[in-house]
């Protein structure tokens, strides 16, 4: 998946306020998950305040997918406008 130029605030904007973090924009630990390499991940819990519904996952300033969450855990990406 190939880095978006939509920006950090914007994506809030369009999102709204995750419900946690994970990691930070200058952390240099990086992850891969969901086929992606990424050091920060915003997290949207549903109703329930425990399952996951989306994760938003950026590589420094580069927002490099963002998903939604099935119960078993799997993950579908989310289609997101270029900026």
């Amino acid at each position: 998946m190939r880095p978006v130029s939509l920006d950090r605030g914007r994506a809030w904007k369009l999102l709204g306020e995750p419900t946690d973090q994970v990691g930070s924009v200058n952390d240099p630990r990086t992850h891969q998950e969901f086929g992606v390499t990424w050091n920060e991940k915003w997290v949207y819990r549903g109703a329930d305040g425990e399952s996951v519904e989306r994760v938003v996952l950026w590589n420094r300033y580069d927002l490099v997918g963002a998903f939604r969450v099935a119960a078993d855990g799997s993950a579908e990406p989310l289609p997101l406008p270029e900026a």
